[in-house]
């Protein structure tokens, strides 16, 4: 028991919760913001190459975690402009960073948030936006006044689902951002790591740990629906 407390209030154990929790918790803001504004454009527009950009933007949800982290290393790698812009700007890639690890959250969590916005949008009557569009009201007030208060409940299942989606992030962030303790090691890289080194004790209280968060995020979904 004493070994098992000690575990619990330990660095290491706390480190990878810590650490994961503020790159979800940093790339949900970021993906419900871009989600939402990329969900009520789609919704409402129509134009040529749409389904091609809707495809690309949903891509990361149906890749192997393996090949976004090797897009993410190419597109800003060393060696590319955006690579070379970061570098040049920070004095240091971002390759290998924390920002790095969030980065990889916001890509492969993105495709949620923005299919559960783009669904709640497409669920609002547009009679409604037209009647207020009439007597006034700005597409801003529209959007913010209308469109999100009846498209709501979509948005909140959407930001908990990317935000779970971000937390469970493994493959293109132990690609693109490695395995730094206490920086980029989150709790997936954790557990990984944990068995195979053997130590069962740290991966079943990492695994109870991310288990229980996921499990009542999933459940608030659960309980709006």
């Amino acid at each position: 028991m004493d070994l098992l407390l000690n575990n619990l209030v330990s660095e290491q154990f706390v480190s990878p919760i810590w650490v994961s929790l503020k790159i979800a918790v940093i790339a949900g803001i970021i993906v419900v913001v871009t989600g939402t504004m990329a969900g009520r454009f789609f919704a409402r527009k129509q134009f040529k190459g749409k389904a091609i950009a809707e495809t690309i933007l949903m891509l990361p949800m149906v890749l192997p975690p393996t090949v976004v982290g090797f897009f993410l290393i190419v597109i800003f790698g060393k060696n590319s402009w955006a690579g070379q812009a970061i570098t040049w700007l920070f004095d240091r890639p971002i390759i290998f960073t924390w920002w790095a690890a969030v980065i990889a959250a916001i890509v492969v969590a993105f495709p949620l948030m923005y299919q559960s916005a783009k669904s709640g949008f497409l669920s609002v009557d547009k009679d409604i936006e037209n009647a207020a569009r009439v007597d006034g009201a700005s597409d801003w007030k529209i959007f913010y006044l209308i469109s999100i208060p009846l498209a709501s409940k979509a948005l909140i299942t959407g930001s908990i689902l990317s935000f779970a989606r971000a937390l469970g992030e493994f493959g293109a962030t132990l690609m693109f951002a490695g395995n730094i303790p206490g920086e980029t090691q989150t709790l997936p890289i954790a557990i990984y790591i944990a068995i195979d080194s053997g130590n069962m004790i740290m991966a079943w209280l990492w695994v109870i740990a991310i288990v229980a968060i996921s499990f009542m995020m999933l459940l608030v979904v659960r309980v709006r629906e």
